[in-house]
């Protein structure tokens, strides 16, 4: 065991203190910026006496935080310390915020200056700055919950950013419309056209016909293909960081682990699938599970980012070549799968059930999107029994 330091006097010195050779003390530290900082005192108790009101500024833990008195940066910061076994998604989103915020001078006042019109105000300012909606959304999705624990904690007593969010700043977000059958045909059509395109058929067939996200496609592995029973086990996302490093994650949702039947068309997909499927020299193993379906030109998995890129391509190349444009994203193929699901009247708990809903609602917001053709069907159906 090490020898504790002591001064001169041989009083203990705690972490980060230490004496000088003129006799005097300092006291290293790193700031909430994460800064090296020193202090120096020339007695031991004066040190410690600053040392303590440091501590109350660093750790947001003393008399400036009871007052109110933090910066909404560092309230923020404080929030987002208590928040633990975060997705790797989400803990980049709140990089983003954070770097939003650290350029605002709306983050450096303090807390118990900050009114509701103040809150309306910024997110105006947010607006005309050039922020999209989505992105203002993401920042008082961070904002809000870390005034709320301010206002649980009795340093506030109202959440300033307590109101709803389209009052203030329009809702720009592009709806995600749903496939026709017609531009479903024309897209998957195209894709065979061209032996390039045609790899990316398949993936297209088994998004549209099975509703999966596109991180649970990438995270499929031959051992979740189950042909007798006809039927996929979706229990994963497959997630690459900015660094290139591979890990697997639960999908999105509780819900998320499910098993979806293959119809005919995602079947054969399949099968294709694994006969075109190149054997790697060595398999990539993440997490303690191998034989991915989907593999780059490298042997190594594919990710979400290398088919939302490829069919953006894709469509970006078709819409210069053709008066009919298309929109197109996988999460428009899962939409459009739901959407023919609802249409068709699959009962709402069980669609839900196949996309991984962990929330009814959100099943349900698409039956709200069903057109007049869709409804009089419906209409035509049941009227029949009920002897309209």
């Amino acid at each position: 065991m090490s020898e504790k330091r002591k001064d001169k006097k041989g009083r203990v010195l705690k972490s980060g203190e230490s004496q000088r050779a003129n006799g005097g003390y300092q006291y290293r530290y790193t700031d909430i910026k994460g800064k090296r900082k020193y202090i120096y005192a020339s007695t031991l108790e004066e040190l410690r006496d600053r040392e303590a009101e440091i501590q109350k500024v660093v750790f947001n833990d003393g008399l400036d935080y009871c007052a109110g008195e933090i910066t909404v940066l560092e309230l923020v910061e404080k929030y987002l310390k208590l928040k633990q076994g975060m997705r790797y998604n989400t803990q980049i989103n709140y990089e983003f915020v954070l770097g939003i915020l650290k350029d605002e001078d709306f983050s450096y006042r303090q807390i118990k200056t900050i009114k509701k019109s103040d809150a309306k105000e910024w997110f105006i300012k947010l607006r005309n700055d050039g922020r999209r909606y989505s992105s203002i959304q993401s920042v008082r999705g961070v904002v809000r919950p870390a005034f709320e624990m301010a206002v649980d904690e009795d340093i506030l007593k109202k959440n300033p950013f307590a109101f709803k969010l389209t009052d203030v700043v329009p809702d720009d977000t592009i709806e995600r419309v749903p496939l026709t059958e017609e531009e479903e045909k024309r897209f998957l059509d195209y894709l065979k056209e061209d032996k390039c395109r045609i790899r990316y058929y398949d993936p297209v067939v088994i998004l549209l016909g099975t509703g999966m996200r596109i991180s649970e496609l990438c995270g499929l592995t031959i051992f979740d293909l189950d042909f007798a029973r006809r039927r996929v086990h979706v229990e994963r996302q497959l997630v690459r960081t900015k660094h290139c490093e591979y890990y697997l994650e639960k999908p999105k949702t509780e819900s998320g682990e499910r098993y979806i039947p293959m119809s005919d068309e995602v079947y054969q997909a399949f099968k294709r699938v694994l006969r075109d499927r190149v054997k790697p020299k060595v398999e990539v193993v993440v997490d303690g599970k191998s034989g991915f379906l989907f593999l780059d030109k490298d042997e190594k998995p594919k990710v979400a980012g290398h088919f939302e890129h490829a069919i953006k391509r894709i469509v970006d190349k078709y819409n210069e070549t053709h008066f009919d444009q298309l929109t197109v994203t996988p999460h428009i193929l899962r939409h459009t799968f739901c959407t023919k699901l609802a249409r068709a009247g699959m009962p709402v708990k069980e669609l839900q059930y196949i996309m991984g809903h962990s929330d009814v609602g959100t099943t349900l917001r698409i039956y709200t999107h069903l057109d007049y053709d869709a409804a009089a069907q419906s209409f035509q159906k049941y009227s029949a029994i009920a002897g309209i």
